[in-house]
């Protein structure tokens, strides 16, 4: 088994809209990619509503968890306090809270492998305080 990838909404969308300008991309990476990928509830939240404007985009979303495209990883109280600091400290800055839960999930995880097309963002988050995230594509 791999290094597991996180998964951002960007590329989600990506994936499943092949008139996104990053969808070839994306494509590669995904089919490439070897370890598993994982994301969570408030990606998979903020990808079917961007792509609700195809009637199907949000099935085709819930589809792609449910035929193993990727993992949604659930968090607990521990993770929601997390998030709320991650928050916090990035206020000022391009953090939403999908963002929050990847950077809150790659610090349970211990990994730094961020599959997103949010470069500004991810290049100036940290997890555990000071580590840069390994970008993707």
């Amino acid at each position: 088994m791999g290094v597991e990838l996180l998964l951002d909404t960007g590329p989600l969308v990506a994936l499943l809209d092949a008139d996104q300008p990053q969808h070839t991309a994306c494509a590669e990476l995904f089919r490439g990619w070897r370890g598993p990928m994982l994301t969570t509830d408030a990606v998979l939240t903020e990808a079917t509503h961007l792509l609700s404007a195809d009637s199907r985009g949000p099935a085709r979303c819930v589809e792609f968890v449910v035929k193993g495209g990727a993992s949604v990883v659930h968090g607990g109280a521990r993770r929601f306090e997390r998030v709320l600091m991650l928050l916090r400290k990035y206020a000022d800055g391009p953090m939403d809270y999908a963002d929050a839960t990847l950077v809150a999930l790659a610090e349970e995880l211990r990994t730094e492998h961020i599959f997103t097309l949010g470069r500004r963002g991810f290049d100036t988050f940290r997890w555990a305080g000071r580590r840069p995230f390994r970008i993707h594509p």
